[in-house]
């Protein structure tokens, strides 16, 4: 979890907030403005107003969703207020988008009045195809969304309450059927008597869970049918008054636990009288109700989920509402109804069956994933919960009576499976993740510099790696000290090139460079410098990468890891590789730093390195060689160069999908090229560019961050026999932060091929 000052400098540097308008129109000439406004706008509001129905054509309508909150329970916070809460609900758009490319206006009402909640609320449903209600209190949140459900003609859904009994069922319909029990037959025992725990117990029912079976629990003990203080909602679930009054007088004979209540609510000993597999599921945030831990600690033969995303069987959320809202708007539904949230479990409960895809596997830390203890609901960053949810969900729609329109489902579930959701988040949470998992020790020169150590606290902060920092201490824990940072006192280890003199540094760097001019003393001169030392540090492994750059210019960054760690065996060229992250998509570009006109086999080289490295990021590498010319239009020893390089690629990696030479627009649209050249071996967009010079490749990737709105994590370098980052002058603090999980990632690989040589 980062620190509250980088939460707040996330959210206030450079435009505001997380979220911005942009249009999907040309607004570039005069007759582009009359159309987008007066006076040639007249003409879809005329068709809108003989055909209200026909808002959907003509506006965003079909891919806007409202997220709605009144800020009377924001995430732990509670009643915050409205304004309070916009920061979520401006992340829960982010969510929206990344996850199923659905657009949001959040929308915070400073209003806790329910009828007029909704008087508002409802007044807004022209604007919008779908409602998601947010961190809403209960028990207003019921009595609003139901009313709301009744008044307007799209859907209404309170994510709260919903989200986590749909994510929570499916997960349910697995762990019942590895632990052999029967749903009709399980005794539940809830704690927790909130929206989410009564949605929750309303949701099982409907899969088949028996209400005679369950007990819920509020802070003041069992609901049962002596209690005079429940409101109606709690009526529903009060028992007969047996004697029983706690939570552990309830767990007594019980088959499954569902905690949607508070931190530490119950303890180990009191899961022992539960019956054989027990299934538990404890979903208070960040703490669970139980630790993962203890749970199993206290009943190893339990199946065990909770809502957090670093144990097994996370109950989150965002594998629910962005795909029941892509499914709901693609086929204008009029509401949610129960069979559409039925069917988002069930598809989610299938999906968890089926073969997990390596990219999902080494997202998730190459362990194998197989339906089992482990792994009972889907992970969030699986790609495939789009095309399975999605689909299910519009079916249910059409075959419930509230979809507007009805359309091919196979057809529906290829379009969506071209989008391709979540490569980019997949990418990176597993560097992330990875780097976590076994943190190395990276060395940055030039430490003194505020930008570096601020990326280094959070480094420190995320257990990312082990940094040592070189440069003279007394200025960095001055920098450190104005930055209100604590690394240093959390143990940082500051090397000061000057005043180290290691005489193995210097024998080594003598040794490596002595026929290249330098004598002993120049060496130890030159191993005064950050760069060098830092160099000679990997080679001899006392760090186990380098994260340079930021001060000097580029070629003088490069060229002491060049100089001293030189190339892996077999590579030709080293290869810088940019990945272009834009909206839901990845591409690589290269190369963007070394090479400024290579021959065809440095090329292919270049090729084949960048191919692999996509590959290790578990994306199948769709290659694409990118020229002014297509498939032969020009004659140039140019074109010529490209066909040869193809050759060679094709002969080391004949399984690699590659083709071209083509241009920039014929390789990102597959549809263009299918229709111009139907002979391309690239059946999908490519993924990875390989441009013809360093030019190119360069201006390419600038062009792509600067005008196109792209962020570019990189430059991510190739070919060198140790692992080396080389930020660029302008770095921001994320993004070093993302090169030193990569180069900590890039290390434990290189540690495990040694071990197994």
């Amino acid at each position: 979890m980062g620190r509250k000052e980088d939460a707040l400098e996330y959210h206030r540097r450079g435009r505001k907030g997380k979220l911005e308008v942009v249009p999907t129109k040309p607004l570039v000439s005069q007759i582009d403005l009359s159309l987008a406004y007066t006076p040639g706008v007249a003409e879809p509001c005329m068709e809108i107003f003989r055909d209200e129905e026909k808002s959907w054509e003509y506006t965003a309508r079909g891919n806007l969703v409202a997220v709605i909150s009144n800020g009377t329970a924001v995430l732990g916070l509670g009643d915050i207020g409205a304004a309070a809460g916009k920061p979520v609900m401006e992340g829960k758009a982010c969510l929206f988008k990344k996850f199923a490319d659905i657009d949001v206006f959040d929308l915070e009402v400073n209003e806790k009045d329910v009828d007029r909640f909704c008087d508002i609320v409802a007044a807004l449903e022209p604007t919008f195809g779908g409602i998601n209600l947010e961190d809403i209190s209960a028990p207003a949140c019921f009595e609003i969304e139901e009313k709301l459900r009744k008044r307007m003609r799209i859907p209404v859904f309170h994510d709260d309450q919903h989200g986590t009994a749909i994510i929570s069922g499916a997960g349910l319909l697995n762990a019942a059927e590895l632990a052999h029990k029967q749903l009709a037959d399980i005794k539940l025992v809830v704690s927790g008597a909130g929206a989410a725990a009564i949605a929750c117990v309303e949701f099982f029912i409907q899969l088949g869970i028996t209400l005679a079976n369950v007990i819920m629990c509020d802070s003041k003990g069992v609901i049962h049918a002596g209690r005079t203080d429940l409101t109606r909602h709690k009526q529903k679930f009060a028992i007969p008054d047996d004697g029983r009054r706690t939570l552990a007088e309830a767990l007594v004979g019980a088959d499954m636990f569902l905690g949607v209540s508070v931190a530490n609510a119950v303890q180990p000993a009191w899961l022992l009288p539960m019956n054989e597999r027990p299934i538990i599921f404890a979903l208070a945030n960040p703490d669970p109700e139980i630790s993962y831990a203890d749970a199993l600690a206290a009943r190893p033969d339990a199946l065990v989920a909770t809502g957090r995303s670093d144990y097994p069987n996370q109950v989150n959320n965002v594998l629910g509402f962005p795909y029941i809202f892509r499914g709901a708007l693609d086929c204008r539904a009029t509401s949610v109804s129960e069979e559409m949230k039925l069917a988002a479990a069930r598809s989610l409960a299938q999906l968890t069956r089926e073969p997990v895809p390596d990219s999902v596997i080494m997202a998730y830390g190459g362990k194998a994933l197989k339906m089992g203890a482990d792994y009972f609901i889907p992970k969030p960053f699986d790609p495939r919960v789009l095309w399975w949810v999605a689909p299910s969900v519009a079916q249910a729609a059409m075959a419930s009576g509230v979809a507007r329109i009805k359309f091919d489902i196979d057809e529906y579930r290829e379009r969506l499976m071209a989008k391709g959701s979540n490569a980019a988040y997949s990418i990176m949470r597993t560097i992330g993740r990875e780097a976590r998992r076994d943190p190395k020790r990276i060395v940055f020169p030039h430490a003194a510099n505020p930008r570096l150590l601020h990326a280094v606290q959070q480094i420190v902060d995320e257990g990312i790696a082990k940094p040592v920092l070189l440069g003279r201490r007394a200025e960095i824990a001055a920098i450190c000290a104005e930055l209100s940072l604590d690394m240093l006192d959390r143990g940082v280890e500051v090397i000061d090139p000057h005043t180290a003199h290691n005489p193995a540094y210097v024998e080594r760097l003598y040794q490596l460079r002595q026929r290249k001019g330098l004598t002993v003393y120049a060496a130890s001169k030159l191993l005064e410098k950050s760069d060098y030392y830092a160099a000679i540090m990997v080679d001899r492994g006392d760090a186990d990468g380098m994260v340079t750059g930021l001060r000097l210019n580029y070629p003088e960054t490069i060229r002491p890891p060049l100089e001293i760690l030189g190339l892996k065996p077999g590579v030709k060229v080293a290869v810088g590789l940019y990945m272009m992250v834009q909206q839901n998509s990845v591409k690589f570009f290269g190369d963007t730093v070394f090479n400024i006109f290579p021959d065809a086999e440095g090329l292919a080289d270049i090729t084949v390195q960048m191919a692999d490295a996509v590959q290790r990021f578990g994306i199948t590498p769709r290659v694409a060689m990118i020229s002014y010319s297509n498939f032969g239009t020009v004659r140039h020893p140019d074109v010529t160069r490209i066909h040869r390089t193809i050759d060679l690629v094709r002969e080391r990696r004949p399984e690699l999908e590659i083709d071209g030479e083509m241009q920039p627009e014929l390789a990102l649209d597959p549809v263009l090229r299918k229709a111009a050249y139907p002979f391309s071996r690239l059946q999908k967009s490519a993924n990875t560019l390989v441009f013809p010079s360093l030019a190119s490749a360069n201006a390419a990737y600038q062009i792509a961050k600067t005008m196109g709105g792209a962020s570019a994590v990189g430059p991510i370098l190739l070919g060198f026999a140790k692992p080396v980052a080389a930020m660029q002058n302008e770095a921001s603090v994320e993004e070093i932060v993302n090169m030193t999980a990569y180069i900590v990632l890039e290390a434990q690989q290189l540690q495990r091929k040694l071990l197994t040589a």
